[in-house]
């Protein structure tokens, strides 16, 4: 007698999906109403499926959470046309770190008065585009930054600057992506004095508008506690310059970095408790210094359009190896380098027919010469996945394509949205055509 294992799935196992995700009969997984089946047939995979409503839900969400504050949503996690457009009517600005980000994001009509240019090095393009499109405030990251930046605008000119400084506050999800404290290359350190330094710098070039301090802690940060830390140190810099210079700084930009959940069960930063918490800090520690309080500003990027994505592939082969068994599909690092990168781990799902086998163990892994090309690593599947069969991979939104590669001359997938029940394709597949076109020497 054949045991039948009928598919469960609970509301905890939708927990990382958009929230318009539902689940019709026989496995056909919906996303804004569109069966993921039917976007896999009609733009082919591996491909990158994105939710519309849901971009805009959390973005309205930091609003709502944030009233008081300028919300800037980072690009470096996700940008096409359509995410600005939908950033920009939502009311949030934007966080870029070059001039590709930053031409892109004004020519669809963006307004660059509502942009910050970040980077550790900014090219000579990064900086002379910024000021040619009329960016609202570059972030100095270096004192070789502030002469550069300063022979750029003139002495008739005018830029509004920030300062990155670095809270000595240890905090993110992998050692990679922290940087708040001393041993990595981003800002000017408070403990050695550097940052004070580049700051009295600063102020004696008069085109130069210095408006606040920036920090980021990191990325995939989960806890409260080190926002609270980057506040008081911050004020207590913001404290030392008015002392000093009789300053006083109307901005405090304290980043992003907030941490999402990847996989059912998994913490994610609680928004409310932040907004809350930090509002509280940021009141009494100017109080306390006799400071009025600055304007705060954030800029999530990750929190926004990650848990949005959902990538898409087709299972190429299934391979018993020892005691592994390894599902390989049709795509990997060169459309997800993060598994590789920062060792993250994802729930994929079988959609498109109903899972009546029992679960087993596998690892999914990509189609690249790479050893350490692997999706998904000892993951429940269905026993019986078998090539052809679609995989989904949620919480893709977010440095997902905007770290891809075409290694192995594979090219990069297609973006969809999906809202309302209507699919519409917002970048399209990167072509062996688009590869041989940039090949142009013998």
């Amino acid at each position: 007698m054949t045991t039948v294992h009928e598919p469960t799935t609970t509301a905890a196992d939708l927990s990382v999906w958009p929230a318009s995700t539902t689940e019709p009969p026989h496995g056909e997984l919906a996303v804004g109403g569109v069966p993921l089946t039917e976007v896999a047939e009609r733009f082919g995979t591996p491909v990158y499926v994105l939710d519309e409503a849901e971009v805009r839900d959390r973005c309205r969400t930091y609003r709502d959470a944030f009233p008081e504050a300028e919300v800037l949503y980072a690009a470096k996690a996700f940008l096409c046309r359509a995410m600005a457009h939908w950033v920009a009517e939502e009311g949030l600005g934007l966080d870029v770190c070059s001039a590709g980000e930053l031409e892109l994001a004004v020519t669809t009509g963006f307004p660059p008065e509502r942009i910050v240019l970040h980077g550790n090095a900014k090219s000579p393009r990064d900086l002379e585009t910024a000021l040619r499109l009329g960016v609202g405030r570059i972030v100095i990251d270096s004192p070789a930054e502030i002469a550069r930046l300063a022979a750029a605008v003139g002495p008739d000119g005018h830029q509004k600057v920030m300062v990155r400084v670095v809270p000595g506050i240890s905090a993110g999800g992998h050692e990679k992506i922290r940087t708040g404290t001393d041993d990595q290359k981003f800002g000017l350190s408070i403990a050695d004095g550097y940052a004070q330094h580049a700051i009295a710098r600063i102020l004696d070039q008069p085109q130069l508008e210095l408006t606040g301090l920036h920090c980021h802690l990191g990325s995939q940060i989960t806890s409260v506690k080190p926002y609270l830390a980057a506040v008081r140190r911050l004020v207590g810099l913001m404290t030392r310059l008015y002392e000093q210079h009789g300053l006083t700084l109307p901005e405090l930009d304290l980043g992003g970095g907030h941490g999402i959940a990847y996989r059912p069960g998994e913490e994610a930063l609680d928004l409310t408790a932040l907004a809350r918490r930090v509002r509280a800090e940021l009141t009494d520690a100017c109080a306390t210094a006799g400071l009025p309080v600055p304007r705060l500003i954030i800029e999530p990027g990750r929190a926004i359009v990650g848990p949005a994505g959902i990538a898409v592939y087709h299972v190429l082969a299934v391979k018993h190896t020892g005691d592994t068994v390894f599902v390989a599909v049709d795509g990997g690092m060169s459309d997800n380098p993060r598994p590789a990168l920062y060792g993250v781990r994802y729930a994929p799902r079988l959609i498109g027919r109903a899972d009546t086998a029992a679960p087993a163990r596998v690892t999914v892994v990509g189609r690249h010469c790479e050893a350490g090309d692997v999706l998904a690593a000892d993951v429940e599947l269905p026993a019986d996945i078998r090539p052809g069969d679609l995989l989904a991979v949620p919480v893709a939104g977010a440095y997902h394509l905007s770290m891809a590669s075409n290694y192995n001359l594979v090219g990069r997938p297609p973006v969809v949205a999906v809202r309302d029940g209507l699919a519409r394709l917002l970048v399209r597949h990167e072509s062996l055509a688009d590869i041989r076109s940039r090949d142009v020497g013998l």
